[in-house]
């Protein structure tokens, strides 16, 4: 597409541009600011704050400290990132249009005006709709993980995509089509494009404007790259245009990454080669039941947290059973969550690298599966979940689950969904019956996830009701579809005493990660390094033990689970090593756990004892936490704690990271 500038009679003096085509610049830059501002200020006035709790999350938290002052007057400097990128987006388009007026390239750059325009408006609604449902900030990693696994991802996106954003973003494309040339045409009718509606400059001065336009913008452009003042400590990345931080994410990954050389310091184990299962002399091949508890943090559920009547089934369980205080997932995403357990390594540490998982030459024949069934045991994996996210089938067979039921397989009539890629956890009873009838009479490994608590918490209603828990609606969905799966367990157990194998039968439940409700501003789980988001409930109830009921403080985190139920069984473990301790025995003194986030560069975290350290790869500032007194994690102290110190603790995690990372490189398709 071309715009006529007309003719002028004045060859010496012309205008920079015509009035056509300020009026097609301007009828899309113009609105393109307006809306990109609209959007960061509101972001930035309704963004989740740690100091502000509603009553809601007290339900499932201590009490929290008092809040502490904050306020949109001390978050002005957020904005300077997006004001410093409007400009720069203004003066480039201006710039290139006053150089361009016509030939061959013209055309090439009006519509990369507007495919620009449409991808910035793209990209800013969906950051700030992300960031509204996560209290995570989009970057580069995000937006390919969207793109490459859509067909995954789809019941995600469309769960968040309301009718209001569909028709936004509708709407911005239609208009960034029509208006510009519809106003250019308006303009022309109008002014007639003569000398008297057009400012007009001298032709050897039309290059000085056109080169300070496109300085201006590289200048503007580069400070866009400075994020924000503020004094509430909010990251750098929420602080910088939601464009800019993709763009610098992208920068950041096309670069790649040089880790130190692997230290020898940290006792981080590499993926063992072999391993196996001796058996002691008191030895008895008794069944195994492993319950993977979908997002359910500790504090929601009654063991851990008596005000809250959510698990009155699993409360009663726990009264005869081992249940372990303080127990943490390594990584707050389901796949890592179950490498950790079933193979007792750590997993890999962010979402591409999890996608190695569905590799089968990622994990020799080391996982808990694999050494059962070498000891004559029958293995299968239930899930109320379809087996397309994630590529959860081959993962689940690579970890060494002989048999896979997930709802593909599954007689679904009747069940109702439980979030968008899940149906009521009751739809693995029929299949897990069949399949444990068939195989009674030997050993077996059976595996169950829950869907129930998963996002988006649709709380099916009519098999069980709903109970008020909270006015707040997102939180009650999600206590009552977490008692909606204490429902299912009853029933789990209840089939296991119908068909006579309760008694010879080890269960361990677990969470695979919590959930956050906006408690230090994070939604979900995946990049929830909080204690809501890592501590999980974790029992363990054996019909021959435990009777009375016993209580262990730890912590332990989800490696231990394969030594422990190792030494549940009454075997020793040749070969390995594993990350994991049994916690039947003595933990060992001072061991620190690690933890990640689920997203590459996001954030990290130890724990000694009581003391966690997070470190936010320079993004926003480190954070230390005594949890004894201050369980809710409101209280940074690292302000208190010596440098020296907090680089210690720093140069832990960033050494854990590199030697994790060093497990997988060998990977093929790595």
């Amino acid at each position: 597409m071309s715009i006529k500038t007309g003719n002028f009679a004045n060859h010496g003096a012309q205008p920079l541009l015509g009035a056509r085509d300020w009026a097609y610049l301007l009828s899309l830059l113009i609105p393109f600011v307006i809306y990109d501002l609209v959007l960061r200020i509101h972001l930035i006035a309704t963004r989740p704050r740690a100091n502000e709790p509603s009553k809601a999350l007290v339900l499932m938290q201590i009490p929290l400290q008092e809040p502490r002052p904050s306020g949109f007057t001390t978050d002005v400097g957020l904005i300077q990132s997006d004001l410093f990128f409007s400009l720069g987006y203004v003066c480039l388009w201006i710039g290139l249009f006053a150089a361009l007026r016509k030939g061959l390239f013209r055309p090439i750059i009006v519509v990369l005006f507007h495919l620009a325009t449409v991808c910035v408006v793209l990209i800013s609604t969906i950051a700030y709709q992300y960031f509204n449902a996560t209290g995570s900030t989009l970057n580069s990693e995000t937006v390919v993980l969207g793109v490459t696994a859509f067909d995954e991802l789809g019941g995600l996106i469309a769960s968040e995509a309301s009718a209001g954003i569909l028709a936004l973003v509708v709407g911005a494309v239609v208009y960034s089509l029509i208006a510009p040339p519809l106003a250019a045409y308006l303009v022309g009718q109008w002014a007639r494009q003569d000398a008297n509606h057009s400012k007009k400059v001298r032709a050897w001065s039309r290059p000085f404007w056109t080169t300070g336009l496109l300085l201006g913008a590289t200048t503007f452009f580069g400070l866009s790259l400075l994020p924000g003042v503020s004094s509430t400590g909010v990251s750098k990345s929420f602080a910088r245009d939601a464009v800019v931080n993709v763009m610098v994410t992208s920068i950041d990954v096309a670069q790649g990454e040089e880790l130190p050389e692997v230290p020898t310091g940290l006792d981080v184990k590499p993926i063992p080669q072999q391993a196996s299962l001796v058996p002691a002399s008191s030895n008895k091949r008794r069944n195994v039941v492993l319950i993977f508890l979908e997002s359910t943090r500790a504090s929601a559920t009654t063991p851990y947290n008596k005000a809250l009547p959510t698990t009155p089934f699993l409360d009663e369980l726990a009264k005869r059973s081992l249940l372990v205080e303080r127990a943490y997932a390594v990584i707050p995403h389901t796949h890592n969550a179950l490498t950790a357990i079933n193979c007792g390594i750590y997993p890999p540490l962010d979402a591409p690298r999890t996608r190695l998982l569905a590799i089968p030459s990622t994990l020799p024949d080391i996982c808990l599966p694999h050494l059962l069934k070498a000891q004559g045991y029958n293995t299968a994996y239930f899930m109320s979940q379809v087996k397309t996210f994630e590529n959860s089938q081959q993962i689940l067979e690579n970890l060494g689950y002989e048999d896979f039921y997930s709802l593909e397989h599954m007689n679904t009539v009747g069940f109702e969904p439980t979030n968008y890629f899940g149906l009521e956890d009751e739809v693995m009873l029929e299949p897990s019956r069949a399949w444990l009838e068939q195989h009674r009479d030997e050993p077996f490994l059976t595996a169950y996830l829950t869907s129930a608590p998963h996002h988006d918490y649709l709380a099916p209603q009519k098999r069980y009701g709903r109970v008020a828990y909270t006015d707040d609606d997102v939180v009650n969905r999600y206590l009552n579809s977490v008692r909606n799966q204490d429902f299912f367990l009853k029933h789990l157990f209840d089939q296991y005493r119908q068909l006579g194998l309760y008694e010879d039968t080890i269960f361990v439940l677990l969470g695979d990660h919590g959930q956050g409700f906006g408690e230090h501003g994070r939604n979900g789980h995946d990049n929830a390094i909080y204690e809501e988001g890592l501590r999980i409930p974790l029992l363990i109830h054996d019909p021959q033990r435990y009777m009375h009921g016993e209580r262990i403080e730890g912590p332990v985190t989800q490696l231990d689970i394969l030594p422990t139920v190792a030494d549940l069984l009454g075997y020793q473990i040749q070969g390995g090593p594993y990350n994991g301790t049994s916690f039947l025995r003595p933990l060992p003194e001072n061991r620190t756990l690690m933890f990640s986030c689920s997203g590459e560069k996001g954030c990290m975290a130890s724990l000694k004892g009581y003391q966690k350290f997070i470190y936010h790869f320079d993004d926003r500032p480190e954070e230390f936490f005594n949890l004894a007194s201050d369980p809710a994690e409101q209280m940074n102290l690292a302000a208190e704690r010596a440098p020296s110190e907090l680089k210690k603790w720093r140069a832990e995690l960033v050494e854990w990271r590199a030697k994790v990372r060093a497990m997988y490189d060998a990977v093929p398709g790595e």
